[in-house]
């Protein structure tokens, strides 16, 4: 009898394993007008913050084909706006300040969700200006590695290749966000010697253009 993974059943003999699972085509949603989208907008809103993009996305699902769907989405959404339902600017205050105290990320991380988040290149700017103005990158790194769990290169088992150790532990943090400069001052913190020049290593661009 084949060995079978925990949590798996294997189909009866005889029959296909898609028999007991018919394929079911997903219902096609009925488009709604202005009022059916202002209620579903405001209960998307209500069970997590979006921005306006990811919003009109979700709306687009529902409207109606062609011009008429388009003027009821951008109707609901300045409506949506001038209740203060909908903000991109709040969401990138809030999304860059629980992003920076929770999850510890550099602020280049930041910069890369907002920005596939639709947020206006110039609102992320400001946003991260502001957010990470009196932040010391270094000791958010250092953060960032306790939260992840993260050992200093040379201290795991005997016989570790420390230089592997480094390099793996620096492709994390600039992943993360933080700058080579940051990274480099960490690694001196810990006596920790980087096993390339600062200068070889590469940054992505604060924002790519739009």
């Amino acid at each position: 009898m084949p060995h079978l993974r925990r949590g798996l059943i294997a189909p009866k003999v005889g029959r296909s394993a898609t028999d007991t699972m018919p394929f079911q085509r997903p219902k096609k949603r009925e488009p709604v007008g202005e009022a059916g989208f202002f209620d579903y907008a405001v209960g998307t809103l209500a069970r997590r913050m979006r921005t306006v993009r990811d919003l009109r996305r979700l709306m687009r699902l529902r409207a109606e084909p062609g011009e008429a769907g388009e003027q009821a989405m951008d109707a609901v959404i300045a409506r949506l706006i001038d209740l203060k339902y909908l903000s991109d600017t709040r969401f990138a205050a809030d999304y860059t300040r629980l992003r920076k105290e929770n999850e510890k990320f550099g602020k280049r991380r930041v910069q890369q969700d907002l920005m596939q988040k639709g947020i206006a290149k110039e609102l992320i700017a400001s946003t991260i200006a502001t957010a990470y103005e009196d932040v010391d990158e270094v000791a958010l790194a250092r953060a960032y590695c306790e939260r992840k769990r993260m050992k200093q290169p040379g201290t795991g088992k005997p016989g570790a290749d420390v230089q592997k150790e480094t390099v793996r532990v620096m492709n994390r943090l600039l992943r993360a966000g933080f700058s080579s400069n940051a990274i480099f001052k960490l690694l001196r913190s810990w006596n920790v010697a980087p096993p390339v020049e600062e200068s070889d290593v590469a940054e992505p661009d604060d924002l790519p253009e739009f």
